[in-house]
């Protein structure tokens, strides 16, 4: 994978389409599909209304969003309706977030963020627009990216320096057991998830993350039982091989 982009010269007036076109032909020619492995992701035609690139060989689809800046908490999007629609389609794409160097032209951050990881709460209705505006009434969302758990945010190329392929391969593999579970459940495991990282530490006992059934009663008010709810994400989570039994009452994470 080369970080540099090959344009040599502006083909357009404005730099943020020129960094528009340079990062979507930097992602068509050295972007591989974290699914699969396939060296190639391709991209859709213009315009498509979803995504922006496909893998031809386990159709998996992404979206590409590209800023000079680090991306912080929240990341705009589009139509809060349609980012709903989508929360619920199989063809959800998967987010492609790059960072880039306008001055060196080139890559200096590539994460993606594998579709099973966004559910309803991480996405933020925003204000309509004004009356007065072009488009009055409309209304957009964001994505939170700060309630996505680290294990989210898989990098290709953090801070300038290419990750292993393996190592990103490896990380997608280690949640996609996601997917076989419904929104609800989902949004359980997550929070978990998030929880356990708040430790700051690979091995945990569980009444560390007993610690959390205040937060989690918070965020779940109807639900009772949220001590045991807690001890049935860890045992789903050892039994998916993203945490290790190590002992009574003690957890790894793998």
């Amino acid at each position: 994978m080369k970080l540099g982009f090959e344009e040599a010269q502006t083909p357009y007036l404005s730099g943020s389409q020129s960094a528009r076109s340079w990062t979507e032909r930097w992602v068509g020619d050295w972007v591989y599909c974290p699914n699969c492995g396939a060296s190639k992701i391709s991209p859709f035609p213009a315009n498509s209304p979803v995504a922006d690139f496909f893998c031809s060989g386990c159709r998996e689809e992404y979206e590409l969003k590209s800023q000079k800046t680090k991306f912080g908490p929240k990341v705009v999007d589009g139509a809060f309706r349609t980012m709903c629609e989508r929360l619920a389609a199989a063809n959800n794409p998967n987010l492609l977030l790059l960072n880039y160097d306008l001055k060196n032209l080139e890559v200096v951050n590539l994460f993606v963020v594998p579709k099973h990881f966004f559910v309803q709460e991480i996405i933020e209705v925003r204000k309509p627009l004004a009356a007065t505006a072009r488009r009055a009434g409309w209304i957009g969302c964001n994505i939170l990216l700060h309630q996505i758990p680290e294990a989210g945010k898989i990098f290709f190329v953090r801070q300038g320096k290419l990750q292993a392929k393996k190592s990103v391969l490896d990380q997608w593999k280690s949640t996609v057991f996601l997917r076989d579970t419904n929104a609800e459940a989902r949004g359980w495991l997550i929070e978990t998830m998030k929880c356990i990282e708040l430790l700051g530490k690979k091995e945990f006992h569980i009444d560390e993350a007993y610690g959390f059934e205040s937060r989690l009663s918070q965020l779940y008010p109807n639900n009772r039982h949220v001590k045991q709810k807690i001890r049935q994400q860890l045992q789903f989570l050892r039994d998916r091989n993203y945490l290790d039994f190590v002992s009574r009452g003690f957890y790894r994470v793998c």
